[in-house]
Order: structure tokens, then sequence, then C-alpha cells
């Protein structure tokens, strides 16, 4: 790629876009309002919180937590304004040519920059650094995990109207936890509420388009178009917002910023190509509903289909006509809407001609900036070396027509039928040898209504559960493997874990019995040839993962609980139950081919293994774990999974996951495997090579 297009390019997409939508339209810059004293770190506040709560504090709870939100809130608005702000009153315009020319771009990013500080400074009480978060907490956020905190709080203080609303704000973004609608169910009975339920977050452009849409099947067309232009006006004020966040620090997984040996166009490229995707991608976030994976297909051209007909139908053939050219701009070969095109210009009157009759304003900046950005992407992609799908491909697919009639004016809807289930790609065996004698066959993939999947008894005896538990109480840690996280998955219970690597160092110190580590070594390996040998694998199994886990029900936290110790999900893919599909891609762990789980005791109440349907609501089999109890499965699409909430007790099992791709073995089985070879050869009194166990430790 030729650097003068690059440059040409780059700095097109630096002018300022045009003001579309929400109050500001035609009163330039929206300048931000002041903030009373020093705006509180969200990321602090939550802490705060979730410490409240767990330690029987409920008002503080929902104090800090409620203040965390607003502070979130705040942020985000603070940020947008100051974006909008900085970059109308100080515009980047592409420099000229000869020595120099670049000095005066560079002189309005200078202090396009330091608006940016100063404004954000200024209306945060202090420096914006104050405010970035990990990115745990920003996708706690996302997720709408503080509001799960917060209907609990709510209902130790029985204020059951705002438990209501914050459980079903959380249920909003987290539809798998189907128990949580039970829950608002029982909240609605016991408050006797008939009103409707309210999102504390949803998004305007989305509540208008669905109302849009109720009302146009309704028939009720003058309605329809007040919503769907609300809609249109709130999408693009919203696209706004997506773009001013997107200018925030990026993250660069290749290499440590600060320490890149990129040249100064390099880095500028690198850090502009990410804010630009982000930019980018922002179609597919709006089309996106709270808690799914997969857009609206077509979202924002079904605005303008929607629009045109109901135009006919009060009979404003202008706006009908502007709305089916709109449409046009995003599937131009589109036979349907060109026949509407034909018909509305027969339509209007002698005194209109119809070539002066364009599509909508508020669209043609958008898609040429669009296609702009597109454009650049794929250049910036081909010059340096990075992939990039295209989400318009998915966001403005053409439509597969229904046909229905109305009128003489044809209507096409889009086709929303329900995805088969992912395929796994490879052969599909089973029934292979235990390998091990004493180990009892229990149900197959058959019996458990599902696919790859078997249930084996006896894989640990009596003992070796005890030891194995003997060796959990010795070496877990309270958010091991959860990120650090107490309750990674329900507030009510607590996590604790261990790997197997670690097991070794503590028996190799003397914390444990070294033979009991050991023991989770070996448990932990003749479950993997079970599973390889079981299955009739062609080639080698490998760990990607190994970890023993325990979860405990915590006291005074399970009355009139209905959630789940660990929420439906699939191993390898995003599960998104909505659009029956599993998205086979980050942050899922997509390497991930089967999975097992090993357990280790049964005097608990709950906990129950079960697997799903992909909608992540009908069972197909429960499985209560007992010691020596195995369940294993592929870790794909097919087999939605989840545990039921431990209400009393501790359960403990040694959680396995395992890739057929060598490049994606775990580490720490790697080292484990040389610390193991080396105490091998120790006790068989092999001790020329002089290697201490500790150094691979």
């Amino acid at each position: 790629m030729r650097e003068s297009t690059w440059v040409s390019l780059l700095l097109l997409l630096l002018l300022p876009a045009p003001q579309r939508g929400g109050p500001q339209d035609g009163r330039g810059s929206p300048e931000p309002e002041p903030e009373r004293g020093p705006l509180q770190p969200f990321d602090l506040l939550y802490a705060s919180g979730v410490a409240a709560y767990y330690s029987g504090d409920y008002e503080g709870a929902v104090r800090d937590l409620e203040a965390a939100l607003r502070s979130h809130r705040r942020l985000r608005d603070i940020r947008t304004r100051c974006a909008r702000h900085c970059a109308a009153r100080r515009p980047l315009a592409p420099p000229g040519a000869g020595p120099g020319a670049e000095l005066p771009f560079f002189r309005a990013v200078l202090e396009r920059a330091r608006c940016s500080r100063s404004c954000q400074s200024q209306r945060l009480g202090g420096p914006a650094s104050r405010h970035r978060v990990s990115e745990d907490v920003r996708s706690d956020f996302q997720r709408r995990v503080p509001y799960n905190y917060l209907q609990r709080a709510y209902i130790k203080l029985n204020q059951l109207d705002k438990a209501m609303e914050a459980a079903h704000t959380f249920f909003m973004a987290n539809p798998e936890h189907m128990e949580m609608q039970q829950n608002i169910e029982d909240y609605k009975a016991t408050a006797r509420v008939e009103a409707p339920l309210v999102d504390r977050e949803a998004k305007p452009h989305l509540e208008s388009y669905n109302a849009g849409v109720k009302h146009y099947e309704a028939d009720d067309f003058e309605a329809a178009i007040k919503y769907f232009e609300q809609a249109l006006r709130e999408y693009f004020n919203e696209d706004m917002v997506c773009r001013a966040l997107c200018e925030g620090p990026q993250r660069f997984e290749e290499y440590e910023y600060l320490g890149s040996k990129g040249s100064l166009y390099e880095a500028i490229a690198d850090h502009y190509m990410q804010v630009l995707v982000c930019q980018h991608e922002c179609v597919r976030e709006l089309a996106t509903r709270p808690g799914r994976l997969s857009p609206i297909e077509n979202f924002l051209p079904l605005h303008y289909d929607y629009l045109q007909f109901a135009y006919y139908r009060v009979g404003e053939y202008v706006k009908a006509l502007e709305c089916a050219k709109a449409y046009l701009m995003f599937h131009p070969d589109d036979q349907d809407v060109l026949d509407n095109v034909d018909f509305y210009e027969s339509l209007l009157d002698d005194s209109t001609d119809p070539a002066s009759i364009e599509a909508r304003e508020d669209l043609t900046a958008f898609v040429k900036r669009h296609k702009l950005e597109a454009e650049l992407i794929k250049s910036a992609a081909e010059g340096l070396g990075f992939s990039y799908s295209e989400p318009s491909q998915l966001l403005w697919m053409d439509r597969v027509p229904s046909g229905v009639n109305m009128d003489g004016a044809e209507v096409h809807g889009l086709s929303m039928g329900k995805k088969s289930p992912p395929k796994i790609g490879r052969d599909l065996r089973e029934g292979g040898p235990l390998l091990y004698e004493n180990i009892t066959f229990v149900y197959n993939s058959e019996q458990l209504n599902g696919t790859q999947r078997v249930l084996l008894d006896n894989v640990l005896s009596e003992e070796q559960c005890r030891e194995l538990h003997s060796v959990a109480s010795g070496i877990m840690l309270v958010g091991d493997g959860y990120r650090g996280k107490t309750s990674p998955h329900t507030p009510n219970e607590k996590f604790e874990g261990a790997t197997v690597l670690k097991a070794l160092k503590f028996g190799y110190e003397g914390r444990v019995p070294l033979k009991s580590a050991r023991l989770f070594y070996d448990i932990s390996e003749k479950a993997r040839k079970i599973v390889e040998s079981y299955f009739m694998l062609n080639s080698t199994l490998y760990f990607s993962y190994t970890h023993m886990v325990c979860r405990t029900a915590l006291s005074g936290q399970q009355d009139r609980r209905n959630d789940l110790s660990h929420p439906i999900h699939a191993d390898n893919c995003l599960l998104d139950p909505e659009a029956n599909e599993c998205w086979k891609e980050p942050p899922a762990y997509t390497f991930r081919d089967y999975s097992a789980l090993l357990y280790m005791n049964d005097d608990f109440e709950g906990g129950e293994f079960i697997f799903t349907e992909m909608d992540a609501k009908t069972v197909t089999a429960s499985i209560k774990p007992k010691c020596g109890r195995m369940i294993s499965f592929s870790s794909g699409g097919e087999n939605p999974h989840g545990v039921k909430a431990v209400t009393r007790g501790q359960r403990c099992a040694v959680a396995l996951w395992f890739t057929l791709d060598p490049l994606y073995r775990e580490l720490e089985r790697i080292q484990a495997d040389e610390v193991i070879a080396i105490l091998d050869q120790e006790q068989h009194g092999k001790h020329g090579l002089n290697i201490n166990p500790k150094d691979e430790l």
C-alpha cells in the first residue's frame, strides 16, 4: 500500500463527522455540563458495594452499588461530550505539500488532545487516569453484574419493587440466567405488582424500534412512523456516542506500547486502526440487544423498509419514495424495493419530478463514511498485516422475501429462521474401551439425550476421593482460576481452586503430602486416557487446562435463591440461545475439543450438573455428582451445560479441558510433566542428572 494513499485516507477520516440526532441538532458543539465535586471512580465504588454485600451491610451495598452505576453513566457522558466538543472546536484538516506542511495538522492534533484532557479533568474534578479500570470490571458492567448484587441486597431490605427492577435489568443482559426470570415472577407475586417491568439500562433506539414494529404489525402506521423516526434519531445519536467512546485507550496485544520499536507513523497507524475498527464495529454493537451475541440482521435498513411502506399507507408518497431509495443504498439490487420505487413514483402528482427526490439525507453521509472506513480498513489490513471481517456483510445482508401482499404493494421481511446446531469437524465415534478395571459404564450419548456424552462411575475410589479432598483443603485459594473473583458466577457461593503444578509445588515444599499431590496429577492423566479411548480419537488428546475447584454455599445467602451455580454455557464457543447458535470466536476457548468433570464428593445439597438444548432452558439430562463419577463430552455448542445452585455444603471436582491441537497444550501441565519425570528418576535412584525438581516449579 502506498504511503500517500494511506495518509490521504487517514486524514479524510479524521475530519469531523456531521452532527446528527439528539438535542444538539443545529446548535453547534455540545458544551459539557459541570459536575459538582470530583467524580468518584466507579470501580472503587463497585468494590466497596460488593464488600458491603458480603459483610451483610445491605444498606451500604445499595448505596455504593447505585453510586457506582451513576458514576459509570456520568463518566460515559463526560467522555462523549468532551470528544464531541473538542472535535467541533479543534477540527483536523489535511496538510498541504512542501516542507513543514504537516505541522499545522499535528498542531491541531495536539490542540485537540489538550482540549480533551482539559475538558475531562475539569468535568471529572481530577485526572482522567483515575477512572481507567480493569478489563474484569469493565466486563462486569457490560454484563450488568452490579444489578445481580443489587437485587439480592434490595430483597434483604424488603424493597421488592426495586429488587424486581434490578433483577429484570440483569436478566435482560443475561438471558441464559433463566432462573432469574423465576425470581422476577416470585417478586411480582409477593409484591402483587402488575406494572410493566423496567430495564434501567434499556437502549432508547432499540426500545423505539421495537415499539415501531409493534404498531406496524397492528396496522397503526401513524404511530409506527413516529417510533421508527424516533428510533433513527436515537440510533444516529448513539452511533456518535459509541464512536466517541472508541477514542479511549487501546490494548496492544502483541507488544507493550511504551516498549514498541515502531516508527512514528507505524505507532500512529497501529493506534488509529484499533480506534477505527472499534468505530466501524459500532454498527454491530447498535444492532445487538443486551446479552445477545448476534446482531439483528439488516437492522438499520429495516427502519427504512418499514417506513417506506408505512408512509405509503398514510398517503405520504414523497417520504415513502425517500425511504425506499434510502433502503436501496444498502441493497441497490433489491428488486422488490426497486419495484416499490416505480410504484411510488407513479403516485406522485405532475408537479413533482421523481428524479428530484433523493435518499434520506440522514443516511447519505452515514453510508458514505461507512464505505470509506471499510476501504481504509481493507487497505490497512493488506499493508499492516492483520485480518478483519466486515460487519456489514452480516448486518446489511440481502433479505429473504416473505411476499406479504397489502393493497397492491409488497413488503418483504427478513427471514429469521433458527440456525441448525453447530457441526463437529471430525468423525464422531464412541464406545471405545475404558482401559481400567472397576470403572462402571453408566450412560452413553443416546441415554443422555445428546451427542458425544458419556457418564462413568468408580473412576476414583472412596479412599482416593478422601485423599484428594484433603489435598484440596491444603492448596486451594479463593478465586484461583477465576481471576481472583470470590464469586465469579453467583454471589451466593464461594469458589476456590488450584492447578496440578501448584499441588506439586506444595507437595515438594511439604505443605501437603507429595503422594497426595501426585494423585491429583495421576487421576487427571487417567481421565485423559479414558476420554481419548472412549471417544475413539485418531490423534492424541492434550490437556488445555486442569483445575481442581470447590464451590461452597454461603450461609445466609440461600433463602429464596433461584439462580445457578454456573450459568448455561458451552466450553469452546459463545452460546447465543436466542439465535440458536454458538459462536466459535474469542473470547471463547475455541481450541477446546473435549471436557470432563471428575467428582470428589456428594455431601452437599444441590449442585447437579445439567445439559440443556441450545435455548439454555430445556434440560436434556441431569447428573447428581458423587465420589468417582465422571461426565465427559465434546466441548462445542452441541453440549450446552451448567450447574444448579449449591445450597448447602461444599461441592468439589476436578475440571478438565482437552484439545487435539498441540499448539494449545497447557503450559503448566508441561511443567508438571517435567517435575513428575524428575521425581520418578529420583525414586529409581537416577540422581546423575543433578536436577532439582524445585527448579521446574
